[in-house]
């Protein structure tokens, strides 16, 4: 074993993950802007409702996830619309799999709703604690590009898991932003 070898054994693997092959034609336009804030409301929100011990603020959280996870929107996309309208935030649109994201709204929802039913039955630090992981999550995604759920998302397509079919955009690791506009 060569001192390199763990370093070609690293890049292969990386390079398995990114689509260099994806045929981008089956890509849709994804506003990122309309994610973007969306990640910013549910951080928002989470923080008022853990400053204020508000779990039914929480609850709303879960609630406006999960619904937009099913609506096939960002949840808090209301927000973003009012913004736009204000010119305030402009859209960013790139060539993505909505998919993904659905998924990651969707996951973040349902832990968020854990995390509000624990808070109502007395488990706070537990509740808070899975509300904080949403948030850091999302937190992660608005400010570093990356977003867990969609590797998620794109680790279980790798695996044939029934129901995860897209593969991540071309020359883009699974989670990351795609840099192809539209």
């Amino acid at each position: 074993m060569t001192k390199f070898e763990p370093y070609y054994r690293i890049t292969n693997l990386l390079s398995n993950f990114i689509g260099k092959t994806m045929d981008t034609k089956n890509l849709t336009q994804v506003d990122h802007t309309a994610i973007k804030v969306n990640q910013a409301v549910i951080i928002l929100l989470n923080i008022v409702a853990f400053i204020l011990n508000a779990p039914w603020l929480a609850g709303i959280v879960a609630i406006a996830m999960l619904i937009g996870t099913l609506v096939k929107a960002p949840g808090f996309k209301f927000v973003y619309r009012i913004l736009r309208s204000a010119q305030i935030a402009k859209p960013d649109l790139l060539q993505d799999n909505t998919e993904p994201h659905r998924f990651a709204q969707g996951f973040g929802g349902v832990v968020m709703l854990a995390g509000t039913i624990l808070l109502f039955s007395g488990a706070d630090v537990i509740g808070w604690g899975l509300v904080w992981m949403v948030t850091a999550l999302a937190a992660l995604n608005l400010f570093g590009g990356f977003c867990v759920g969609c590797a998620v998302y794109y680790w279980l397509s790798r695996l044939h898991v029934p129901g995860f079919t897209k593969k991540p955009p071309a020359n883009t690791l699974p989670g990351m932003r795609p840099k192809v506009k539209v």
